[in-house]
Formats: C-alpha cells, structure tokens, sequence
C-alpha cells in the first residue's frame, strides 16, 4: 500500500500510524506467538512504515508522521504486558525518529488515549466489574470516542503544531495525571 502511494511523483505530508491489537492475558499465560503478534502490529510495523516513508519525506524536505500509541504505553496495565511493551516502544521509537528527522523537517509525535470505544474495546471491557473499576480510575469517569482522538490527529497534523515534535498528547480523561 506505501509503495503504491510513492508510485510516481507522489508527495506524502503525513502518515498516520493507526493499526494496534490487544490481546488480554496475564503475563504468565501470554504465549510467544501472541507476543510476537501483537509487537509486530503495534510496533513494527509502524516502525517499517515510518521508514519507509521518512525516506520519501527526507528526500521531499519534511512531512509529519502521528503514530497512535496509549496510555497503556505511560501507565502499565494488567494483563496487558505485549500490548504495553508495544505501545510503550512506540513512544520511544516516536522520539528517537523525531531526533533523528527533525533536521530533515519531520515532526513525528504519538497520541496516547484511553479506552476509545471501538468494536476492539467493546470486547474487552465487556465484563461490566472491570468496565466499572477503570472508568474509577478516569477522572473525567468516561471512556472516549472516536472523535476525541481524531481531534488530538488533526492538530498534529495541521500547521498549529509545526514547532511540536517528539511529544506525546495523552488523551486519557486524566487517567495519567494520577
């Protein structure tokens, strides 16, 4: 798919890192392959796409990349070890790609929500305790939508955040703030 968008004389100004995959277990029954799984949606393959890409943008002078990770990536949850590992590394990686490439004028920053209600997450938090034990622990006491992620999106990508690289915008409901 990135290749075919680079087919030609194609400028890409932003790429939008927004593949991830849960798979609760705890970290004593989590088997090599869900690991495997879940660090090569979460983390590799933003990784490979962000090269890939940061190549075109190098060359073309600048662009933006946004790669979505969690609050799961700040705060460790349980049974969750792959998938905070994952979201975890890919703040890391979203600040190592923003030192090595802000001279190349790419700003690459990460958006870190909370439970956003998706088919995923519906299936997740379905058990109705543990739903309610971690709304408890969202001050704002909701789970968030689609559209408060697409918010924090839209203003990396836009031209108000052109001095913003590097960052992390949590948006958690003040889950983190704790």
């Amino acid at each position: 798919l990135a290749e075919n968008a680079l087919q030609g004389n194609r400028r890409i100004h932003i790429l939008v890192n927004n593949a991830g995959i849960s798979l609760p277990e705890s970290a004593a029954e989590t088997t090599l392959e869900h690991w495997d799984l879940t660090l090569d949606v979460n983390l590799r393959a933003p990784f490979l796409l962000s090269q890939l890409i940061g190549r075109h943008m190098i060359e073309q002078g600048g662009g933006k990349i946004i790669n979505m990770s969690s609050q799961a990536g700040e705060v460790a949850l349980a049974d969750h070890a792959a998938y905070c590992a994952s979201k975890a590394g890919l703040i890391l990686l979203t600040k190592v790609l923003a030192v090595e490439w802000g001279p190349h004028n790419i700003k690459v920053n990460a958006v870190a929500p909370t439970v956003i209600l998706t088919p995923m997450a519906e299936k997740a938090w379905a058990d109705e305790r543990k739903r309610q034990a971690m709304l408890a622990k969202i001050p704002l006491g909701r789970f968030g939508r689609p559209v408060d992620v697409s918010g924090a999106v839209l203003f990396l990508a836009s031209p108000a955040s052109d001095l913003i690289t590097g960052e992390v915008l949590t948006v958690d409901g003040g889950y983190t703030a704790q």
